[in-house]
């Protein structure tokens, strides 16, 4: 087995291959180590390594945030003698609370670990291993991509109160298997793998990585009062309790449309994708995922 560490190579990521590198010290495996030059270079990276080494078995090991684990598992879609695992650092990391609990950070229990198949999202030519959201969502993400980048605490909640100004009241329609979920504005939406979004938000409770379907929580345009009642229970998942029947619609689907009147952005797994239209389908047993061992 050859295992490749692909890590961020942005320089206030540096600590991590340093880290990462201190744990090699300690194993005895063949491996290399690649630093990314920027935004989606880690999917380039692995396509062109998997095209040219169709048959050696390879484990990818994902060192980062969500960015750099979709990135991965973007490239290794399909593939049957890839397979990837993640050390995660950066402020969400959403898909492993979705996963069996273990030491992700150890580099030990990774190279003893078993591999499962998960699911992946496919939108249009893109992927998302988690969770792919949009309207209120891609406002809150593209306030807390910049705080996050000049090194602002608490991201995801201060990205909150920017969308709340601008972004509750979205022109957007979704098609579930040929059902349409809304005829008016929507507030945001999930299409959903994982559970998790935002580093705590359990936006889809019912979601299974290896079940076959993504999971739909779409959330319809409310009013102040409707939304802050909604929120706490929003964050902790229990946002499909009946009361919240008139604002919430949740379902499962494999395939999904989605029209925007004017230019949007889809959040997958913390990148943006813009666009008005969107083709997203479930692909199952897409990816080969290493959980560390016990």
């Amino acid at each position: 087995m050859h295992y490749i560490f692909v890590i961020n190579g942005r320089q206030d990521f540096a600590y991590i291959e340093e880290e990462i590198r201190k744990q090699l010290e300690n194993v005895d495996i063949h491996y290399t180590v690649y630093l990314t030059t920027g935004v989606g270079d880690g999917t380039r990276y692995t396509r062109i390594y998997c095209d040219l080494h169709r048959q050696e078995e390879v484990c990818f090991v994902a060192c980062g945030g969500m960015g750099i684990c979709n990135e991965v598992a973007s490239g290794i879609v399909g593939e049957t003698n890839k397979s990837m695992a993640l050390i995660p650092y950066g402020f969400t990391n959403d898909i492993i609370k979705s996963l069996p609990e273990r030491d992700y950070k150890s580099l030990e229990k990774i190279l003893n670990g078993t591999v499962t198949k998960l699911d992946i999202l496919r939108i249009n030519d893109n992927y998302a291993l988690n969770v792919c959201n949009f309207g209120f969502d891609s406002i809150v993400a593209i306030e807390a991509n910049y705080l996050t980048e000049i090194g602002k605490s608490k991201p995801y909640e201060r990205g909150i109160a920017r969308a709340f100004i601008g972004g509750r009241f979205n022109r957007i329609r979704v098609v579930a298997d040929g059902v349409p979920l809304n005829r008016r504005l929507l507030l945001s939406c999930s299409l959903a793998n994982g559970q998790y979004v935002g580093g705590q938000f359990r936006c889809a409770p019912k979601a299974n990585l290896s079940d076959g379907y993504m999971d739909i929580c779409l959330l319809k345009a409310m009013s102040t009062f409707s939304f802050f009642r909604l929120m706490k229970d929003y964050q902790k998942g229990n946002h499909l309790s009946p009361k919240y029947g008139r604002n919430v619609t949740y379902t499962k689907a494999k395939h999904v449309d989605i029209h925007s009147k004017n230019l949007t952005y889809l959040v997958l797994d913390g990148e943006m994708l813009p666009g008005k239209d969107f083709s997203v389908d479930l692909i199952p047993q897409a990816i080969r995922f290493v959980i560390p061992s016990e």
